[in-house]
């Protein structure tokens, strides 16, 4: 990952500059089929994610990204504003810095899950909330089992599938308890995780996963999503 400078601009100003750039090579057309796409729960400027990424890149690159504090604050002056690509902004610049984040940053993390949450942010977020848990191994066990005993479902979905990366060194046990402790859950998101989960570790350890299959009652849904990799 490339390393950046400290911005000039304030928080206040770097969005204010991003904003416009998106809004000014945005498409009209483009912003209302991904509201509709997203059910109208976020406005778009109508950028794909190779387009928005790409700007993004450009910008980082002349004006730097920043850390600590002020990251904070701009994080939260992304998360503010009603257009989706803005969000991932404060997202794409928070990852940039991912290798400086203190053991304190997740909660950070928390926050941005249960802020505006859809599937879109939440799954990045549960990727990058799996790199702190490599770097603060102490961290993974206590908030896993706080979040997948949260009301919120986004946690949940995080607790169970932020291992997705992990192939081999999965923490297998973790994981098949996050499922388990979720497996009566009617919630869609919830039982799409268990079964990507399962997919995934699947692909290192078929036969680990055949054997909690077979011991365990759980949705249809996850059970399909699951043998998606058993049964190729």
């Amino acid at each position: 990952m490339p390393k950046f400078n400290e911005p000039t601009l304030s928080p206040e100003d770097y969005l204010e500059l991003v904003a416009k750039e998106f809004l000014d090579k945005g498409d009209p057309i483009r912003a209302e089929q991904q509201r509709a796409y997203m059910r109208n729960q976020f406005d778009y400027c109508g950028l794909g994610a190779p387009q928005w990424l790409g700007m993004l890149k450009e910008i980082f690159h002349e004006h730097g990204t920043f850390s600590g504090k002020p990251m904070k604050v701009f994080l939260d002056l992304c998360y503010q504003q009603d257009y989706r690509e803005l969000h991932y902004t404060g997202l794409e610049m928070m990852q940039t810095r991912s290798k400086e984040w203190p053991e304190s940053w997740i909660k950070v993390l928390e926050k941005c899950i249960t802020t505006k949450s859809w599937w879109d942010t939440v799954d990045w977020l549960a990727k990058l909330t799996g790199i702190h848990f490599r770097t603060y191994p102490e961290l993974q066990h206590p908030y896993a089992r706080k979040w997948i005993e949260s009301e919120n479902f986004w946690l949940q979905r995080v607790a169970i599938i932020h291992q997705l990366l992990y192939r081999e060194k999965t923490d297998e046990k973790l994981l098949f308890e996050m499922i388990r402790r979720r497996a009566d859950s009617k919630e869609f998101f919830i039982q799409k995780a268990c079964g990507w989960a399962l997919r995934q570790h699947a692909k290192t350890f078929p036969a680990r996963v055949e054997w909690f299959l077979e011991r365990n009652q759980l949705p249809k849904l996850a059970i399909r999503e699951a043998r998606k990799q058993l049964d190729k």
